[in-house]
């Protein structure tokens, strides 16, 4: 059985990465994009955290200010690397 830490973690990382996409739209593999950035970006976060030693919103072992900081520019990054400049909709002369 997972620890409880990892699977809140895991929660806020998903969720992290729904709401982004809820935000920013898309299609399901935009989806699962954000919501594989978010997981990544979430558990970056918390090592950096843990080498930092970041104690600023602790949960138990969980460094959830430094992951969900972690998460959200991950998030943004991807949304900036995928981004579909030429589905824009100009009037050319």
């Amino acid at each position: 059985m997972p620890a409880p830490t990892l699977v809140f973690g895991f929660i806020l990382a998903t969720l992290l990465g729904a709401v982004f996409h809820l935000i920013m739209g898309g299609d399901v593999r935009r989806l699962a994009l954000f919501l594989l950035a978010g997981w990544i970006g979430f558990a970056i976060g918390q090592l950096i955290g843990v080498i930092a030693d970041i104690d600023l919103l602790r949960v138990g072992t969980l460094r959830a200010f430094s992951a969900g900081l972690g998460a959200i520019i991950t998030l943004i990054l991807t949304h900036f690397l995928t981004y579909d400049r030429g589905n824009s909709k100009r009037v050319s002369r």
